[in-house]
C-alpha cells in the first residue's frame, strides 16, 4: 500500500525537475553571446516504481527525476574541425609572409626594383648619345646610387621580416605553452568534480575551445583519459598529459648569415610538425635541409643576393672594358678602365657605387678604345651602349639557369606570385571546409532563442500543474487529517 503522502512527493520530485529544466534553459539564454558555449539540455526520466500487492498486481510511478544535464556537442564534427584547422593556420601563416613579400617587391609599380633599373639602362643610353655630357654621367651615377640604394633597402626589408617572424614564432610558441597549461589545470579541476559524480559542461566548454585554438596553431590528436581529462598529443610527443602539460620550445641557429629554426621540441624531445600555424611560420623563417638553409624568405633572399651579384658583375665587367677620361694637366686622355668598378659589393645589402665613380664623373667608363695606343682614342659611348645593352643581351647563369637579368628578375617575381596565389587559394579552400563543420556544429550546439523561449513556457506550464498537483493533495491530506472522525462532534 502506498504511503499517504504519495501524491505530495510524486509533485515534489515534478517540482524539482521543472524547476532544473527552468535554470537550464535560462542558463543557456544567458551564455548566447559566450564564445565556445555549448546549449544544455536537462534530461528527465520516471524514477523507479513501486509494487502494489492486490488483486491485481501493478506498479505505481513515482515522479521523475532529472538524471543529467547533457551538453549538445558531437565529437566527430570536433575532430573534423580541428583536422581542417590545423591547415587555415598553415596556410595563414605562409600566405601572411608572402604578402608582406609581395608588398616589399612592390612589383610593378613605379617604385619596384624594375623600374629602377630600367631608369639606370636608360641613363646610360642617354650617354652613350652625348658621352661627354656632365649631366648625362651625373643622371648615370644618380640612377646607379638608386639601383644600389634599392637593392639594399630590399635586403634590410627582408632581414626585418625575418627578425618580425621570429618574433611571432616566440609568440606562438609561448601561446601553445600557455593553452596547453590553461588545459592541464581545467584537466584537473574536471577529474576532481567527475569523480564526485558531477558533470562540470562549463569546464569542458572552456577546454574545447582551448583545444580549437590550439589545432589552428599545431596538428593535435585529442584523446579521452580518466575521470573525464583528456590527453594531447603533437607530432607523436605528449604536449598534455592528463593535468600535466609538457613545453614546447623551438630552437635557433646559424649558418653564416642566414639564421634558422634548428628544431622544435616537447619535454626536450625531437619533433617534427606536419601542420599548423607554427609549421607555415617555420618554413616561412627558415630550416635547414641538409647543409642548405632553405624557406620562402631564405629563399627569395639568396634569389635576391645572386641577383645582384650577377648584375654589379654584368657593369662591372662591361665598364672594365671601357675608357675613361683623364684629364693630365689640362690634355684630355682616354684610359683603360680595366681596373675601375662600377659597383662594389658582392650581395642586395652591400652593394654600393664604387669609391672612384663618386669621387669623379670621368671615371665613367662611356668610351671604347679607338686606334692603337690608349691616349689616341677619341671620346665616344659605344662602352655606354654596350653596358645599356646587358638589360637584354646580358646572359647570366643563376640555379643552374640561363637567362637575362630581366627574365631572372621577372621569374622571381612572377614564382612569388605564383607561391603567395597558392597560398590564398589553399587557405580559402581550407576556411570553406572549416566554415562548413563550424555551421553544423552551430546547428547543434548553438543556443536558439526561439527554441529555449518554448522550453521556457514548456517547463514554466509543467512547474505551475506540478504545484497546483501539489495544492490538491495537500487539501486531500487536510481533509483526512482534520475532517475524518469527527462525525457526531
Amino acid at each position: 500500500m502506498t504511503s499517504t503522502f504519495h501524491g505530495i512527493e510524486v509533485g515534489k520530485r515534478a517540482l524539482f525537475a521543472q524547476q532544473t529544466a527552468l535554470s537550464t534553459t535560462g542558463h543557456n539564454i544567458a551564455n548566447i553571446n559566450t564564445a565556445g558555449y555549448t546549449r544544455q539540455r536537462a534530461n528527465m526520466q520516471a524514477t523507479n516504481a513501486i509494487s502494489i500487492p492486490g488483486m491485481s498486481s501493478f506498479q505505481l510511478g513515482t515522479g521523475v527525476d532529472v538524471n543529467k544535464i547533457e551538453r549538445l556537442r558531437e565529437d566527430y564534427l570536433d575532430v573534423q574541425y580541428r583536422t581542417e584547422n590545423k591547415n587555415v593556420g598553415y596556410w595563414g601563416a605562409k600566405r601572411d609572409t608572402l604578402s608582406r613579400m609581395e608588398g616589399l617587391m612592390n612589383e610593378p609599380s613605379d617604385n619596384g626594383l624594375a623600374h629602377v633599373m630600367d631608369e639606370f639602362w636608360a641613363g646610360w643610353e642617354e650617354l652613350a648619345k652625348d658621352p661627354d655630357s656632365a649631366a648625362n654621367r651625373s643622371v648615370v651615377r644618380e640612377k646607379g646610387i638608386a639601383v644600389a640604394q634599392t637593392f639594399n633597402y630590399m635586403s634590410n626589408s627582408i632581414d626585418q621580416i625575418q627578425a618580425d617572424l621570429k618574433q611571432v614564432i616566440k609568440t606562438k610558441t609561448d601561446e601553445v605553452n600557455s593553452i596547453s597549461r590553461q588545459i592541464s589545470s581545467l584537466n584537473d579541476q574536471i577529474s576532481r568534480l567527475v569523480a564526485n559524480n558531477y558533470e562540470p559542461n562549463d569546464l569542458y566548454d572552456q577546454r574545447d575551445l582551448l583545444i580549437d585554438q590550439l589545432s589552428k596553431i599545431v596538428n593535435v590528436k585529442v584523446t579521452q583519459n580518466g575521470n573525464g581529462m583528456v590527453d594531447i598529443v603533437v607530432a607523436s610527443q605528449a604536449l598534455v598529459s592528463g593535468n600535466k602539460a609538457n613545453e614546447l620550445e623551438v630552437g635557433f641557429d646559424k649558418k653564416g648569415d642566414a639564421e634558422y629554426v634548428s628544431q622544435v621540441t616537447i619535454n626536450g624531445k625531437s619533433i617534427d610538425l606536419d601542420s599548423g600555424e607554427l609549421l607555415g611560420r617555420i618554413e616561412s623563417f627558415g630550416k635547414l635541409d641538409g647543409t642548405e638553409v632553405v624557406g620562402t624568405i631564405p629563399n627569395i633572399k639568396k634569389n635576391l643576393d645572386l641577383f645582384a651579384a650577377a648584375f654589379a658583375d654584368q657593369v662591372n665587367k662591361v665598364h672594365s672594358e671601357g675608357m675613361y677620361i683623364k684629364n693630365n694637366d689640362g690634355k684630355i686622355e682616354m684610359v683603360s678602365a680595366a681596373n675601375i668598378k662600377f659597383f662594389t659589393g658582392s650581395n642586395a645589402k652591400d652593394l654600393a657605387v664604387s669609391s672612384d665613380i663618386k669621387g669623379s664623373l670621368d671615371m665613367i667608363a662611356a668610351a671604347k678604345k679607338e686606334g692603337t695606343t690608349e691616349g689616341s682614342s677619341s671620346g665616344n659611348g659605344k662602352n655606354a651602349q654596350a653596358i645599356a645593352n646587358i638589360k637584354s643581351d646580358g646572359s647570366i647563369s643563376i640555379n643552374g639557369t640561363t637567362s637575362t637579368l630581366k627574365d631572372f628578375y621577372r621569374n622571381m617575381v612572377g614564382q612569388l606570385g605564383i607561391d603567395s596565389q597558392e597560398a590564398q587559394r589553399m587557405q580559402g579552400n581550407s576556411e570553406v571546409i572549416v566554415k562548413q563543420v563550424e555551421n553544423r556544429r552551430h546547428s547543434i550546439s548553438d543556443v536558439s532563442l526561439d527554441e529555449e523561449m518554448a522550453n521556457m513556457i514548456k517547463y514554466q506550464q509543467a512547474y505551475n500543474a506540478a504545484a497546483r498537483m501539489v495544492t490538491a493533495m495537500d487539501q486531500c491530506l487536510d481533509k483526512v487529517i482534520n475532517g475524518m472522525g469527527r462525525v457526531g462532534l
